[in-house]
């Protein structure tokens, strides 16, 4: 497309953050330009067909939505819709040399931890705990949408000197060794700690918390649920809301360089045939902070490491389980946890600190299609397809630096093989086979996501995350830079990672003044 000279707003990158800016800015009126590296708008929130010759729409990299505001959906008028999961999670086990496993939901919680732990005392003590997880929820992902408050108003806004110390002031590890006993429970509680975060249950930075506080805050209630459609079914109705609107989406557009004086800014791109420049009075960026200190010539902060395997599969069938006493159309509805007990995960995170891959890699799975089986095409679905997402953890990008290739099959084969000793038959045996007769299943690496993404050390949330309040070095919302025209949008703002949307809402606001 051929892009004007002057806008009101440019927009450096088309993911969905940059989509829910590029729409809120459009519909107050301003003239907005995106520009987009890839082919595609999307990012990594994006549905693909990966295996060749079949019709199974995989959201690639983002799988899972949580943090999208209603706000967002309403206001912007969007064609898109979640659905909550039956069973939240479940984590198979031996106890005494059996099979066993702690199921969360399909009305079976209660039974569950009784049969596991032989008695009622978890149980009560996870309600407790996730009540206060809920309470902060209520109070907390409101604030997600307005100008930040400082820490002693957030903290006010709490109002549980209790919940604030767990979540706020000491390693997560205190409180979760202080409520639970048994080690698997300790461990599920855990995982939402770690997810996209390299950390220890103790580590001083609280970089954990702040990784598990974004995880149990979502909608106010910290549900995980499956997008209608894929991943891509946002983003594509994000594009259509901003086109809509009134702004240009280029892609196929890359930044290359950006030149401000903090009332008017200049964005040099290049497409594959020619090079150009466009006038903005704002310019808002969804890449990474170091991207954005490479466009403006200016030194960048080291980049966060990511510390993550993203496995994707097709399969022929379910697989059964060792544990007969859970269907796995349940276990594998919810989130299934693989090796991620409380002391397996920490001696995980020790080999890996150490510079080895963990010999038990802990990772979780879970079932897109049994929620939504809309990504699958009639012949998949009638044929009893499904497709498989597996998120591994603890497996630092340090870790594939000299022979990335052999580490990541290294890594697979065992993360694969810790699935296989809960399942009465290998997973490789249910993987569907592609148009060009290969295993439908593909790995992807932090270095991988580097390379595809463009994320710094393969960091699915551009950098560590921020405590959701105000600091001195942040600004009204969070989105500010030393230039007063040019503003973070993407998830390396405070209040960013994940799937949500908020961080281009407020860019949009900052730019709007409101």
């Amino acid at each position: 497309m051929t892009v004007s000279r002057s806008y009101d707003a440019v927009i450096v990158g088309g993911g969905h953050n940059g989509l829910v800016a590029a729409a809120y800015l459009a519909r107050a009126g301003r003239t907005v330009l995106v520009l987009e590296r890839l082919p595609v708008t999307g990012g990594a929130a994006v549905s693909t067909r990966p295996f060749a010759g079949l019709d199974a729409r995989l959201s690639r990299y983002s799988y899972l939505v949580s943090l999208l505001p209603p706000k967002i959906v309403r206001e912007l008028g969007l064609r898109f819709a979640v659905r909550t999961r039956t069973v939240s999670s479940y984590t198979p086990t031996l106890r005494g040399g059996r099979p066993a496993g702690l199921l969360v939901g399909a009305g079976r919680t209660r039974e569950s931890f009784a049969a596991l732990t032989g008695s009622d005392a978890e149980y009560a003590a996870w309600e407790r705990f996730y009540a206060m997880t809920r309470h902060v929820a209520e109070r907390v992902f409101p604030t997600l949408t307005e100008p930040l408050p400082d820490r002693g108003a957030l903290r006010d806004r709490i109002g549980d000197a209790e919940a604030w110390r767990m979540l706020f002031e000491e390693p997560v590890g205190v409180a979760i060794e202080g409520t639970f006993r048994d080690d698997l429970v300790r461990g599920v509680v855990l995982t939402d700690a770690l997810i996209g975060t390299f950390a220890d249950a103790h580590d001083p930075t609280l970089v954990q918390n702040r990784c598990f506080l974004y995880h149990v805050i979502g909608g106010g209630t910290g549900d995980w649920n499956v997008p209608v459609g894929g991943m891509g079914a946002l983003t594509d109705a994000l594009a259509d809301a901003a086109r809509s609107a009134g702004a240009e989406i280029a892609t196929g557009h890359e930044a290359t360089r950006l030149a401000t004086d903090g009332r008017s800014a200049e964005v040099t791109y290049r497409t594959e045939d020619h090079e150009g420049s466009v006038a903005a009075r704002h310019v808002l960026v969804g890449a990474p902070p170091q991207q954005l200190a490479a466009l403006l010539g200016e030194p960048a902060a080291q980049p966060a490491e990511g510390a993550q395997l993203k496995v994707n599969m097709l399969l022929t069938r379910l697989p059964r389980l060792r544990d007969r006493s859970v269907d796995p159309r349940d276990a594998f509805a919810g989130t299934f946890h693989i090796s991620e007990g409380y002391g397996q995960l920490a001696a995980a995170y020790a080999e890996a600190a150490s510079g080895r891959l963990p010999g038990a890699p802990p990772s979780e799975i879970y079932c897109h299609s049994l929620t939504d089986p809309s990504i699958l095409g009639p012949d998949l679905a009638a044929r009893g397809c499904h497709t498989l997402t597996l998120f591994g953890l603890h497996t630092p990008a340090r870790l594939f630096a000299d022979d990335h290739d052999a580490t990541r099959a290294a890594l697979l084969k065992s993360t694969l093989a810790e699935l296989d000793q809960h399942l009465e038959e290998p997973i490789t045996d249910c993987l569907a086979v592609d148009a060009d007769g290969r295993p439908c299943i593909e790995a992807k690496t932090p270095l991988d996501l580097e390379r595809d993404l463009r994320l710094p050390g393969g960091h699915i949330f551009h950098r560590d995350l921020a405590f959701p309040y105000a600091t001195e070095s942040t600004g009204r919302w969070g989105v500010e830079t030393a230039h007063p025209n040019v503003v973070l949008c993407g998830a390396g703002a405070v209040r960013g990672g994940g799937v949500s949307g908020i961080p281009g809402h407020n860019a949009a606001m900052a730019v709007l003044g409101r």
